[in-house]
């Protein structure tokens, strides 16, 4: 008898913020087959991840977990352990289980990083497209395979991100064929065309729209840069960022738009997720041509947002702003779950592996943190409610000088921050002020919703923590 459980195609992009998908609301960038995904599927509008930095975030939603219940706080950490990961849960109830691109549990300086007991039987791994890397690297052995040189191929070696690496049609970067998100199509569209007897899952993990701001030309001359909105930006944000908070860790300095070029910036972070969507849409077209769409669901997300100029930032680091702990999430399956849908409900990432263990007709583990999102896909919950609100961490989590940690706590209205340590923080009206230039953080007449929301925060993380092992027995 066939197994009745749905293939699981899992696409996660890298640093992609909420806010750049064509029918989700950005006319701006083109992008078709996620457009068409949200009209098939349920498009979560307000999910968010639980750490805006990789490692924290990829070790979170593959557990279902906050970073600091697993700790796996930091990028750069020895590899993980001490958790069983979605995929390794599934791969033991027969689900084969593939992965192309990025793992990132565990620190990948100068080689393959050490892997934890991840479950997946086919496994190309590639942390980044750089030539930095003198063994283990799949993605560079692909090129080399194609008769190119990889030294040649990617012309970045540094591990850091170039603000802006503007192509021409004279000095392009990467070319599209060789790229390594065409790579990772490449290598889903060999795995889910395996001939099999039992469901698959399929983890693909591009770079992109990770920095640097490297696009081939042919994406980024869709763009006149001149045509896009630019950041969102005041004047006032720059004291805010240099000065309030300039010794939390960040990535970049506040600076004026004008000053970074941002709207080419955005441009070429467009042209990336142009890219994205294209070969996204090229494993779909392969799922449909080996007859396997109607079987299979699809979960497009990210691990975390980009600053994109935001507030005079670039990067990433230790701020909550909807720019980089919102993301993209789409869960589609034709025929079983309700086509069009938007659910505006608070969801986070954690939510995704509850999802995953239910779609496998697995119970949820003791211990998740994450809710199942399938009463919303299945049209048994209503669409605008799932959680009262949503946590995000950074716990020391890119070794920089302040070794900052921090938390986020957003209800429906008001998202709150904390700079622990630091006597400082962050309170934002999410209705009246969405792009959140105006902290209440030290207004008198919103000192009690102040007071308030930073005692719900603190008992949100004190739940969030591992407190050990079961109970062995009664007292």
């Amino acid at each position: 008898m066939a197994d009745p459980r749905p293939n699981i195609l899992w696409y996660c992009s890298d640093q992609q913020r909420f806010d750049t998908i064509g029918a989700l609301g950005n006319p701006h960038v083109h992008t078709p087959n996620l457009d068409r995904l949200a009209r098939e599927g349920v498009a979560f509008t307000h999910a968010h991840c639980q750490s805006p930095i990789c490692t924290p975030s990829r070790a979170s939603f593959l557990t279902g977990k906050y970073p600091s219940a697993v700790r796996a706080n930091t990028n750069g950490n020895e590899v993980y352990a001490g958790e069983t990961l979605v995929t390794r849960r599934l791969a033991d109830t027969g689900y084969d289980c593939g992965l192309a691109g990025k793992l990132h549990l565990a620190g990948a300086w100068n080689g393959r990083e050490t892997r934890t007991d991840d479950g997946y039987r086919f496994f190309k791994y590639s942390h980044a497209p750089r030539n930095d890397w003198f063994s283990g690297h799949d993605y560079a052995n692909w090129i080399r395979s194609h008769g190119e040189d990889p030294a040649r191929v990617l012309k970045i070696t540094s591990n850091h991100p170039a603000d802006l690496m503007e192509p021409t049609a004279e000095k392009d970067n990467v070319s599209p064929r060789l790229h390594q998100t065409h790579w990772c199509s490449e290598e889903a569209i060999e795995f889910v065309s395996e001939q099999r007897a039992g469901p698959w899952l399929m983890s693909v993990n591009p770079y992109d729209p990770h920095p640097p701001y490297n696009p081939p030309y042919e994406y980024y001359r869709r763009f006149d840069p001149e045509t896009l909105p630019g950041p969102h930006f005041r004047e006032s944000d720059l004291a805010h960022q240099n000065e309030y908070l300039g010794k939390m860790d960040f990535q970049s300095i506040s600076r004026r738009p004008e000053e970074f070029e941002a709207k080419k910036v955005q441009a070429a972070y467009y042209a990336m997720i142009e890219q994205v969507d294209h070969e996204f849409g090229r494993i779909l077209e392969a799922l449909e041509r080996t007859g396997q769409r109607e079987r299979t669901v699809v979960i497009y997300m990210s691990d975390h947002g980009e600053s994109l100029g935001d507030h005079g930032l670039v990067h990433k680091g230790c701020r909550f702003f909807d720019g980089l702990t919102r993301v993209p999430l789409i869960v589609s399956w034709p025929g079983h779950f309700a086509g069009g849908p938007r659910s505006d409900a608070l969801v986070e990432l954690t939510d995704v592996m509850p999802t995953i263990m239910e779609l496998a007709g697995l119970p949820v583990p003791p211990g998740v943190q994450g809710r199942s999102l399938l009463p919303i896909l299945m049209g048994k919950a209503p669409p605008n409610h799932h959680r009262d609100f949503v946590r995000s961490e950074y716990y020391d989590a890119v070794d920089m000088p302040d070794h900052t940690f921090g938390t986020m706590y957003r209800d429906r209205r008001y998202k709150l921050v904390v700079y622990h340590g630091h006597g400082r923080g962050e309170m934002y009206d999410m209705e009246r002020d969405p792009h959140e230039h105006e902290s209440l953080w030290d207004s008198p007449e919103h000192q009690a919703i102040k007071s308030e929301l930073i005692q719900r925060s603190f008992d949100a993380t004190i739940r969030a923590m591992d407190y050990g092992p079961p109970r062995a027995m009664p007292m």
